[in-house]
């Protein structure tokens, strides 16, 4: 059974009242489990900022696949960077619009630098790199 340290914390009654609001909207029902999860972000930020430290992250990427060689860019990046990435994801949206979801696992700057230059491709419409954990250091 893992152990658990109790402690309490001193807030502002606004910054309470909004906290209990926030979590509502979040769907948790206690302070604790919300606590804990805000704790676990911050630490899972911390990873990222080690450029050598074994993170996890998704990518996920919108484009139109009638951009001229878009697709095939994409996919020599990956090839470059084929130690970092684990799988993708190939979405057709509509006629004309597509998602590539790309699981990578790797040092935290080498996914980053992987990220903003499949990100910077002039015809990708949007993309987001999710920074995740390999979960190693988490309770």
């Amino acid at each position: 059974m893992e152990k658990i340290a109790r402690f309490s914390i001193s807030l502002e009654i606004e910054l309470s009242k909004k906290f209990d609001l926030w979590m509502k909207k979040n769907g948790y029902n206690n302070r604790s489990e919300a606590i804990r999860d805000l704790i676990r972000d911050r630490l899972v930020e911390d990873e990222w900022k080690d450029e050598e430290k074994e993170v996890v992250a998704i990518l996920s990427l919108v484009y139109n696949h009638e951009s001229r060689d878009l697709s095939e860019v994409l996919t020599a990046i990956q090839h470059e960077n084929y130690q970092l990435v684990l799988t993708s994801t190939h979405i057709h949206l509509d006629k004309h619009n597509c998602l590539e979801v790309i699981i990578m696992r790797g040092q935290a700057g080498q996914i980053k630098k992987v990220a903003n230059k499949l990100l910077s491709q002039r015809r990708v419409k949007h993309g987001r790199l999710v920074m995740t954990t390999t979960g190693k250091n988490l309770v």
